[in-house]
C-alpha cells in the first residue's frame, strides 16, 4: 500500500467510554471510598479520572510529590484541607486544585461533613498504587506506613520528608 493510500485509508475510530452513576471500579481505602471512572485505558493512558468521598475528620496521605505526573482536584461537595509544602488552602465546593509534578501536597477533610472531589491523573500510572494499597491489606498485609511509602516509589512518587 502506497503512502497516499494510507492516508486515505479509514481509521479506526476510538470507543466512546460511558460510566453512569452506580458503575466504575470501587477503591475502599480506610475511610475514603474511590470510584475509578477512567483508568486510562480508553484514553491511551494519558488521563485517568476518580471520584472520592472522604469521611468527616479524614486525614490524606503524609506529603508527598510525584514525579512523572500532573494530579488535579475539583471540589464536588464539602470542604478539602490541601497542605502545600507549608501552606494550608480550604478548597469549597467549586475550588480546583492543580498540583504538577515535584509540587509537595496533601489533602484532607477537617469538617464534620464528608467531602466529594473528582481527581484527574495525567498520565494514568497513579490509579494502580491505590489498586496496589487496597490489595495489601486484602491479601492479609497490613499498610504500614513502609509499605505505602514503597507502593509509592513503584509509581514514581515519594514522600517530602523534608516537610516533617
Amino acid at each position: 500500500m502506497t503512502e497516499e493510500a494510507e492516508a486515505k485509508a479509514p481509521q479506526a475510530v476510538p470507543a466512546v467510554s460511558v460510566v453512569g452513576p452506580g458503575d466504575g471500579e470501587t477503591i475502599v481505602l480506610g475511610t475514603t471510598h474511590m470510584r475509578v471512572l477512567e483508568d486510562g485505558s480508553h484514553t491511551g493512558h494519558r488521563l485517568a479520572i476518580a471520584e472520592s468521598v472522604l469521611a468527616p475528620h479524614s486525614q490524606g496521605p503524609p506529603q508527598h510529590r510525584h514525579a512523572r505526573h500532573d494530579e488535579g482536584f475539583y471540589v464536588l461537595s464539602g470542604t478539602v484541607r490541601f497542605t502545600v509544602g507549608d501552606e494550608d488552602h480550604d478548597a469549597t465546593t467549586g475550588t480546583l486544585v492543580m498540583v504538577p509534578p515535584g509540587t509537595p501536597h496533601t489533602f484532607a477533610n477537617p469538617t464534620d461533613q464528608p467531602a466529594v472531589m473528582l481527581s484527574t491523573f495525567t498520565p494514568d500510572l497513579y490509579v494502580q498504587y491505590f489498586r496496589d494499597l487496597q490489595e495489601g491489606p486484602a491479601g492479609g498485609r497490613p499498610l504500614t506506613p513502609e509499605a505505602n511509602i514503597a507502593a509509592m516509589m513503584r509509581y514514581a512518587t515519594e514522600p517530602a520528608t523534608d516537610l516533617d
